[in-house]
């Protein structure tokens, strides 16, 4: 019998493609035993297996799920059962050394990767549109970052993939680097041309490569899709298996294959940072997703890139939509002429079409790894999204001027991390603040990326963007009070 949790364990059903004699999944596998065993919780878990808890139905039925570290069940810190055998089929599906299961999500994958590469004082070289989690692990780390500026895609209109001529300036620059920090793709889908060169150069100078591939734990799939950083060279490579992949939310992958950086280094550091009580639910999930993306099929790949020409053809025949491909098919962005993504996610989100997130000229959309015979429900997003766009009115007009991206080249914080921490603060308006140094990270959310760093001296294009977000009502996370449009700086010196 089936379990309602995870009912494909058994049968999958005529045409899923899911083939269960080569696609085992050994820790669900083990939970779904323990399960139908009936036991008696006298551990934790307080909520013993789901019985004194009064959360809705569907939610209990997951908790009869919700196991601590039992016989059978493997230790995720210390795998030598069910868990390492996952990890394991992991590493085989991508090409690793050794893969993890991450259940704090990728931002303990780039604190772990970090961790290992740099210490206090350490020179990095980082692309400059990277998620915050890098930033925070350089200011837990002490390292001192030294920024590439990415290019500015103007089909996209967003930042996009540093280029690999920058890097090699940075390199050449600062040869003692610990490590190149890379953000492949970018939270748009791009991927650019210059990856392979780059870990190449770094290679050459004895430094290793760490890439964040959150959106791109799906392109291994098929050769639809672009190729992973970590077939192209790189050392360490994290992939957020919940944004593309039918992972929980927070359930995470790290990948290592380097020459430079070692595995033990690798796994100390995630013993500390990961919660010592793991979600079991969490990592079946892990479990469950690199069976599905081993069991993507050429049919199922054919399969997904016809649905969704067909979702673009509808999409292109609506009046005044606009509809922009990224390098990876996943992505797609959606554009009205004179109004802002802001206005448009508001109006989407009426009919029922929620979207990954918008910013002043866009939406952008995640679109699901369907396979042969998966629940399809393009054609009716197709039909909402057209009625959105019919329902957008005139005076919802937004002017706004396009703005060129925060192109810095390479720079360094003009204030480190560990220094701003000791020094005077105050909050002071948003316009005010050209040339004063910012004493927290400004971070439009999502996507994660920090408009302003903590250290930086705010820029005339810093201000132009943040006004330009505030009239927007974008939505913030850091060092900025929207409502009275201040930003957090550090506090100039008066003269004695």
């Amino acid at each position: 019998m089936a379990s309602k949790l995870f009912p494909f364990i058994i049968d999958l059903g005529k045409g899923s493609g899911f083939r269960m004699q080569r696609f085992k999944r050994p820790l669900i596998e083990a939970m779904i035993q323990l399960k139908e065993t009936n036991s008696i919780s006298f551990h934790v878990p307080g909520h013993k297996n789901g019985m004194i808890s009064n959360l809705p139905l569907d939610f209990q039925l997951a908790l009869r799920y919700d196991f601590t570290e039992l016989e059978g069940l493997d230790d995720l810190h210390e795998p030598a059962g069910v868990i390492a055998e996952a990890e394991q089929k992991l590493a085989d599906l991508y090409g690793a050394e050794q893969s993890f299961f991450l259940v704090n999500g990728s931002t303990v994958g780039n604190l772990a990767m970090i961790y290992a590469t740099c210490q206090k004082g350490d020179t990095v070289i980082v692309q400059r549109n990277a998620h915050k989690s890098i930033f925070h692990a350089l200011e837990l780390t002490g390292a001192d970052p030294v920024f590439v500026s990415p290019a500015w895609d103007s089909k996209k209109m967003a930042a996009s993939m540093v280029a690999s001529t920058d890097i090699q300036q940075a390199i050449e620059e600062y040869p003692t680097a610990k490590a190149v920090i890379l953000t492949y793709p970018t939270y748009y889908g791009q991927t650019g041309t210059d990856l392979q060169k780059i870990i190449k150069l770094a290679h050459a100078a004895n430094i290793p490569v760490l890439v964040d591939e959150a959106h791109g734990a799906h392109f291994v799939v098929g050769t639809a899709f672009p190729t992973s950083a970590l077939a192209l060279g790189a050392d360490v490579v994290v992939h957020s298996a919940h944004k593309t992949l039918p992972a929980m939310t927070q359930a995470s992958f790290l990948h290592i294959r380097s020459k430079l950086i070692s595995a033990e280094k690798i796994m100390h550091y995630l013993q500390m940072l990961q919660s010592s009580s793991p979600s079991y639910l969490l990592m079946a999930s892990l479990d469950d997703a690199r069976a599905y993306a081993e069991a993507y099929t050429i049919e199922d790949q054919q399969y997904f890139m016809k649905e969704r020409m067909r979702f673009i053809e509808q999409l292109q025949g609506v009046s005044k939509l606009e509809v922009v491909e990224s390098d990876d098919p996943l992505k797609l962005l959606l554009r009205i002429e004179g109004y802002s993504g802001f206005n448009l996610q508001k109006q989407l989100e009426k009919t029922g079409v929620f979207t990954e997130l918008a910013d002043p000229y866009q939406v952008l959309l995640v679109l699901p790894l369907l396979k042969l015979n998966a629940e399809n429900r393009f054609h009716e997003a197709g039909e909402k999204i057209k009625l959105a766009v019919a329902a957008i009115t005139r005076n919802e007009r937004t002017q706004f001027e396009v703005l060129p991206s925060i192109d810095q080249g390479i720079s360094r914080l003009t204030i480190g991390f560990s220094q701003l921490h000791d020094m005077e603060k105050e909050w002071i308006h948003y316009e005010s603040a050209v040339g004063r140094i910012a004493a927290g990270s400004i971070i439009p959310y999502p996507p994660g990326i920090p408009l302003v760093i903590a250290g930086e001296q705010v820029t005339v294009a810093h201000v132009q963007a943040l006004r330009q977000y505030l009239q927007m009502r974008a939505k913030f996370q850091g060092a900025i009070e929207v409502d009275q449009s201040k930003i957090f700086v550090v506090k100039e010196r008066t003269e004695e």
